[in-house]
């Protein structure tokens, strides 16, 4: 039952999205927004509605839905997970998506995404 609002209400989120395009950043453009603690708390709250839910609350990659989808989701947690990816290409993918993950364009600010690619990059150093 869960399993099924879960679905239906990420769908439903899905299906609401308004079509208002963002450029995406210049391949390889550096984060241009200096975090502040009220902007990393907004980060964590868009986090725990958007992003929880399958990549886990603490960013592990264990959300329910990805349980219940059998999703394998990359472990913000652990310090090389992003070694290899840029900001800029952290930025697209949450603007787009990627794979089964719909993208936030249309629903999230610029400044709110960049926020969050900061937010996701923290993970790993927390603990």
């Amino acid at each position: 039952m869960l399993r099924t609002f879960l679905l239906s209400s990420s769908l439903l989120l899905v299906c609401f999205l308004s079509v208002t395009a963002q450029e995406p950043p210049p391949a390889g453009q550096a984060n241009p927004v200096k975090p502040t603690p009220e902007s990393q708390a907004h980060a964590k709250k868009i986090w725990g509605y958007d992003c929880a839910l399958c990549h886990g609350e603490k960013g592990d990659g264990k959300g329910d839905v990805a349980d219940s989808m059998k999703l394998t989701l990359r472990d913000y947690t652990k310090p090389d997970s992003l070694k290899d990816m840029t900001d800029s290409q952290m930025f697209d993918i949450i603007v787009k998506g990627k794979g089964q993950m719909p993208g936030e364009e249309g629903r999230a600010k610029p400044d709110d995404v960049w926020n969050l690619v900061i937010y996701i990059r923290s993970m790993s150093k927390k603990g």
